[in-house]
C-alpha cells in the first residue's frame, strides 16, 4: 500500500448557498460587515476577524483574513502567534483590548463581557471606536456561523 503524503482531504460539500437562496440577508450582511468595519484601522480589523474565526473554527473565514492581512502587510510572526496573543511581545496595549473584547464577545456564553474587559477596551478605544469595534465583533461572528452552518470551504491552495 502507498500513501500521498501530500494529498489534501477533500473540501466538504456546500450545504446551501445563501448568496442564492437568502438573497436579501445576504446582501444585508455585506452591507452590515461594511458598515460595521467602518473607521476600524484594516490592520486591527484582520486581527479581530482572525482571532475570532479562531475561536470559531471557521476555516473558511480564517482563510480569508490571514490572507487578506498578509496582503495589508501584516507580519506573519503576528499571525502565528495570535492565538497566544497574551504571551507575545508584539501585540499593543490596544490590539490586546481589542482581542480580549473579541473573546468575551465570542465567548459570551462563558461568564458575559467582565467589567474589566469592557473597562480595559473603553480605555483604548472612544466610544464611537469602541461601537464599532463591538459592531465588527458581532459582525465576523455572524460570517462565521454563516460559513460553518453552510459549510464553506476555503480554495484549494498550491502547496
Amino acid at each position: 500500500m502507498t500513501t500521498n503524503d501530500t494529498a489534501y482531504v477533500p473540501a466538504p460539500v456546500q450545504r446551501i448557498s445563501l448568496p442564492e437562496q437568502a438573497a436579501g440577508f445576504y446582501r444585508a450582511m455585506i452591507e452590515l460587515d461594511r458598515a460595521a468595519r467602518a473607521g476600524i484601522e484594516p490592520a486591527l480589523a484582520e486581527l479581530v476577524k482572525i482571532h475570532a474565526s479562531a475561536i470559531n473554527g471557521c476555516a473558511f473565514c480564517l482563510d480569508m483574513h490571514t490572507t487578506d492581512a498578509r496582503k495589508g502587510g501584516e507580519q506573519e510572526h503576528r499571525l502565528a502567534t495570535l492565538p497566544a496573543w497574551r504571551e507575545a511581545p508584539w501585540y499593543t496595549a490596544r490590539e490586546r483590548a481589542a482581542l480580549a473584547l473579541t473573546e468575551a464577545v465570542t465567548l459570551v456564553n462563558q461568564g458575559h463581557v467582565p467589567d474589566a474587559v469592557y473597562d480595559e477596551a473603553a480605555k483604548q478605544f472612544e466610544q464611537q471606536e469602541l461601537a464599532q469595534l463591538i459592531a465588527l465583533i458581532i459582525a465576523i461572528n455572524s460570517w462565521n456561523r454563516i460559513a460553518i452552518t453552510s459549510r464553506l470551504s476555503p480554495a484549494p491552495k498550491q502547496a
